[in-house]
Parts: C-alpha cells; sequence; structure tokens
C-alpha cells in the first residue's frame, strides 16, 4: 500500500465531522461543549462517552479509549491506520494520490469493493428481462420501480457464475469472492460459483452505508431455504449486524426508539408506513452484541411479533437479552398472524404506525400471558412465578425491577415477599463473580484527589483554554517552579504548541506517551467551568503562585535536614536560609499585592 502523504492526513483529519461519524454507531446527546453518550468499547449504563467537535477528539472517561475521527475508525471497525484513512478519505472526497505499482489496500476495503459489484450487478439484472420472475414477484407483494429502487432490491441471475465473472472482469480474484461471502469453490477444487442464484436480493449495509452481506429471497416453490444469507466476513458479522442501516439512523434519532423485527420485508414495510426507525436482525438470534448496539442508539425498543406461541416465546428470549442493557422494551403483536407486510396492505399506514405506538410494556405481557394459563392452586401460581421471575431478574434497574415483583405477585394473587425471593434466587443464579480491585474498594487513592494531581491539572487546562496567559517569562517560571512528571512534559508540549498556534493539531498528535496523551485528552474534553468567581489571569496567578510555595518549602525541608548534619557547614546553611526567608517575604508580599489589584479591579 502507497504511503499517503502528511498532508492528505491533516486534511481528513482538518474537514472529518467526528460528531457525524461517531454519532452513526453511538445515540449523542449534547452536554455543553461536548456530546456524550455510551461508550462502544466497552459496556457501561451510565455515559462517559464524548465527543468534542471543537478538537475534533473523542475520549471515554471509563475505559480511556480516545483519539480523532481515524483513530475511532481504527477501533471500532477493526481498520489499520491506512484503511480508516481511506476510508475518511473516501467519504469526504479527498483524492489521495497513489504511487503506480502500489500494493492493494487492505482486505476490509477490497471486499468492500467486491460487494458493491454485486450489488451493482444484482440491481442491473432486476431491471433486465432475466429479473422478469423477481419483478412480477415483487408486483404480487405491492411493489412498482420505484420501490424497488428505494430498498435497493435486485435479483441474482440464475447462473452459477454471474457474481464470478463480473468480479474477475474488475480483476478482483475468486479467493477474495469467497473471503467476501459471495462465492464458493467447486467441489472440483478448480473455479467458483455464486452462492445466490435466482432469488431476490437485499443488501445489507453497515452504518456507514458499506454494502457487507446479501440476504436472497427464494422465488421458486422447490428453493430452500426461502431465505438464504450470504455467511459471515471479515466485514460481516451476524451477531451484531441489522438489516436498514443507514437509512434508520436519523429515524432512531428523532424517534428516540427501535422498532425491532425479524425479516427484509417486515423492516421495508414499517418503512413504508413512515416508521423509519426499524431494523431486522440478519438470519441470526438477537444476540448481546445486538443488544449493546441497541442501547448505544436509543432507550426504547418496540419488538414485533406474531402474536401465537411462537411468537410469545421469541418475544421472552428478546427480553433475556436486551433487559440487561438497561432497553425499556414494549412488543407489539400483530393479529390474525399476519406479517407486518400484509398487515400494512391490509390495514394501511395509520393501522400499522397506531399498533407500534400502543404496544404495551412487553414483560407486562409476558405476566399476563403467562396467567393465562391458570392461577387457580397453589402450584400454577408458583410455575408463573418461576417462569415470570428470570425475566424481571434481567432488569437491570432496580426500581424498575421491584415494580415488576409487585406487579407479578399481584398478578398471581402471591405476597411480594415471595415473588422477591423467587426473583432473587434467579438473579443470584444469572451472575457472576465481579472483578474487584483494590481502587473500587476505595483501597487505593486516586491520583487526581491529591492536592498537587488537582493544581497541575487545573494549570494544563488553563494553558490549552487560554494559551495567551503564558508570557515567555512566565514559561520560564513554569520550567522552573513544576515538579517533574508527566504533567509538567504536557503543560511545557501546550505552551510550544501554542507559540506555533497548534494547540489542536497537539491533542489530536501528541508527541508524548501514552499516559500523558490520555492526561491531555481528558482536559481538552473538560468543558466543567474551573472556578465561578475568578478570572483566568486569577486562576493562573494563584497557581503559579502555589507552586512557587511549595518549591520553596522544600528547599526549606531540605535545608532543616542538612543543617542537622553536623558536619556540615552551618555558616554557609545560615545564610542560604537567610535567603530563603527573603524569598518568602517577596513572594507573600506578591500574592498580597497582586490579590488587592485583582479587588481593585473587580470593584
Amino acid at each position: 500500500m502507497s504511503r499517503i502523504p502528511e498532508s492528505t492526513i491533516h486534511e481528513i483529519r482538518n474537514r472529518a465531522d467526528i460528531v457525524g461519524l461517531v454519532s452513526g454507531y453511538v445515540e449523542l446527546k449534547q452536554a455543553g461543549r461536548n456530546w456524550k453518550g455510551l461508550c462502544p468499547f466497552h459496556n457501561e449504563k451510565t455515559p462517559s462517552f464524548n465527543v468534542n467537535p471543537d478538537r475534533q477528539i473523542f475520549h471515554c472517561f471509563g475505559c480511556q479509549e480516545g483519539g480523532d475521527a481515524i483513530a475511532f475508525l481504527m477501533k471500532h471497525d477493526g481498520l489499520s491506520f491506512p484503511e480508516a484513512a481511506r476510508s475518511l478519505a473516501g467519504d469526504l472526497n479527498i483524492e489521495i494520490p497513489e504511487e503506480r505499482g502500489s500494493v492493494e489496500v487492505g482486505l476490509g476495503a477490497r471486499i468492500f469493493e467486491a460487494n458493491a459489484l454485486a450489488q451493482a450487478l444484482y440491481r442491473e439484472a432486476l431491471l433486465e428481462t432475466q429479473g422478469d420472475s423477481a419483478r412480477a414477484y415483487l408486483k404480487s407483494r405491492g411493489f412498482d420501480g420505484a420501490s424497488a429502487e428505494e430498498f435497493e432490491m435486485g435479483f441474482a441471475p440464475a447462473k452459477w457464475d454471474a457474481v464470478a465473472e463480473r468480479l474477475r472482469k474488475n480483476r478482483i480474484a475468486g479467493d477474495l469472492g469467497v473471503k467476501a461471502g459471495l462465492l464458493a469453490e467447486r467441489k472440483s477444487g478448480s473455479g467458483h460459483y455464486d452462492r445466490l442464484r435466482g432469488r431476490l436480493t437485499f443488501p445489507i449495509r453497515d452504518v456507514r452505508g458499506r454494502v457487507i452481506g446479501f440476504g436472497g429471497r427464494a422465488l421458486e416453490a422447490d428453493q430452500e431455504p426461502k431465505y438464504l444469507n450470504t455467511p459471515e466476513s471479515p466485514v460481516f458479522h451476524k451477531r451484531t449486524s441489522f438489516y436498514g442501516y443507514p437509512a434508520a439512523l436519523e429515524s432512531i434519532r428523532r424517534a428516540g426508539r427501535v422498532i425491532l423485527c425479524e425479516g427484509y420485508f417486515d423492516r421495508i414495510a414499517f418503512a413504508r408506513a413512515g416508521l423509519g426507525e426499524a431494523l431486522a436482525t440478519c438470519g441470526t438470534a438477537l444476540t448481546a452484541e445486538h443488544g449493546a448496539q441497541l442501547r448505544r442508539r436509543a432507550r426504547e425498543i418496540v419488538l414485533i411479533f406474531d402474536g401465537d406461541k411462537a411468537g410469545q416465546q421469541a418475544t421472552e428470549k428478546a427480553l433475556a437479552v436486551l433487559l440487561p442493557h438497561g432497553l425499556r422494551i414494549r412488543a407489539a403483536q400483530i393479529p390474525g398472524g399476519l406479517d407486518p407486510d400484509d398487515y400494512l396492505n391490509k390495514e394501511g399506514d395509520e393501522a400499522l404506525r397506531q399498533l407500534v405506538d400502543r404496544a404495551p410494556d412487553a414483560l407486562e405481557l409476558s405476566i399476563r400471558n403467562a396467567v393465562r394459563h391458570g392461577i387457580a392452586t397453589p402450584d400454577q401460581k408458583a410455575d408463573v412465578v418461576a417462569h415470570v421471575a428470570p425475566l424481571v431478574a434481567h432488569v437491570a434497574d432496580a426500581v424498575s425491577r421491584d415494580e415488576y415483583v409487585r406487579r407479578l405477585a399481584l398478578a398471581v394473587g402471591a405476597s411480594t415477599t415471595a415473588v422477591l425471593t423467587v426473583v432473587r434466587d434467579a438473579t443470584r443464579g444469572m451472575k457472576q463473580t465481579p472483578e474487584v480491585d483494590g481502587a473500587s474498594l476505595g483501597l487505593v487513592r486516586d491520583r487526581r484527589d491529591l492536592p498537587e494531581e488537582r493544581q497541575l491539572r487545573m494549570l494544563a487546562r488553563l494553558c490549552l483554554q487560554h494559551p495567551t496567559l503564558v508570557s515567555d517569562e512566565m514559561a520560564l517560571k513554569l520550567h522552573d517552579v513544576l515538579p517533574a512528571g508527566a504533567w509538567k512534559s504536557i503543560i511545557l508540549q501546550i505552551i510550544e504548541a501554542a507559540e506555533g498556534g497548534g494547540v489542536d493539531a497537539l491533542v489530536m498528535e501528541s508527541p508524548l506517551d501514552e499516559e500523558a496523551r490520555l492526561r491531555l485528552r481528558e482536559i481538552a474534553m473538560d468543558d466543567a467551568p474551573i472556578d465561578g468567581e475568578r478570572t483566568a489571569d486569577q486562576i493562573f496567578n494563584d497557581l503559579i503562585s502555589w507552586f512557587d510555595l511549595r518549591k520553596l518549602t522544600a528547599r526549606e525541608k531540605d535545608l532543616k535536614r542538612r543543617l542537622a548534619d553536623p558536619e556540615a557547614d552551618h555558616e554557609a546553611l545560615l545564610k542560604e536560609r537567610h535567603t530563603l526567608l527573603l524569598e518568602r517575604r517577596t513572594h507573600l508580599r506578591g500574592v498580597r499585592s497582586g490579590r488587592a489589584e485583582a479587588n481593585e479591579g473587580q470593584e
């Protein structure tokens, strides 16, 4: 792969919109200068993930991940630096100069290219004579050409090598087509054939709009299975993927919820009814990874399953997966055993919207369904509680969990204490022993609680936010009075960067070590007021005085230790002590004078 010029990397960083990029993966809400959300890199219930649009960086105060837009893509999508930079450059229409004879770009980028070629082929085939059966099927379901184009449906030709030939013409090896899930190796070992043939196709995209895989719907009665997905690949992970991206993202942000359904046509039906916040799983059961993704984008989930016994079981399985993520879950059951598409065609847009908007609480619905089996005898009551208690135990919020305990007890006519006992037993059965370290037990004091650490952090924030405060003379003073360590390095780097007007660049491309970079990101993201009563100048001068006095005190302690040595030159040491006393008086006089001037200025 050819080297990306530094000037191009700078252009990518300068033009990238990190809030827009990250909001495709995480539900962000504005909080002062920053935007906050749940971290995509570790599980958390309280948002500690911050994005700063001014400096174009992100930082998680929970797991300490951070960096710029390129770093975010590298971490989230598992890309190398060149792959992430090239991906962003493509989104921003920034051309990257390529050297002749350069090696192909990374595997992920080549798979995306292969998938894009396959999608173009499928779209073309749908409009040609070979796509007659697919167009007839779509027409029977109420779709016209415009609808098929809107939802990017296509047709996989009923040939063995349509995609294989298209890839070959574009100089993409068959082995790469296999890795992308588009092709399979012939049993003879020579050549490849298309996985999807004679099927209606649906492109599965990631949040950035790149095709990661395909779903195929059978068109002939003897085709099995009815739905066939391309297999997992380096870019297609079914445990985390949804059908409906990226079209659903803006609707999810506006609605504050996700409608979760099972199939491609189900998701399309909701979108046609004006409910664009629908997503569908991609040929796999709902997973914890799905739950984590959903929680980062919305607080409320509306499950759409059939109203029969299988639908009730599917709802309860989904609850067990989603409730631990702190999601608020409702369940809409479509009457008559219809799927959303059939219900839409029969009852209309408004009926489908009302079905979703009026969907009851999913756990409450599970309680009602369980009670229908009977609560006439003690054993029946116990069976209902035993059935529902594990679901209640999955509720993340303690207040909500207690309320569901009360409702379950009321529904079966049992005491709250008895039901709570069963729920607690279920909870203990699910939880693993947590990992506990000394810091979490309060045995290790956080360095940020130490006075010197707090003052250094405050001084670094001031230098970062008000670089004009530091004159050349003051820079020399800081170099002299600050204690050696990471904070001193950070502060001096900020001052040096400010002289060249590159403070923001320092945050994104810090030459410091990892610990110092972490601290620099933290203060860059910190928008809390330093002090509401004093000006930045006053705070800065007070901090310099604090460190100046601290250094004088340290020198006095050292002098006292040396005076205790009987073999020391006491005459010289006494002269040194006299000098220190004069310095201390001068320092205190300067502090009082500075405060008096500040008070006069305020008057």
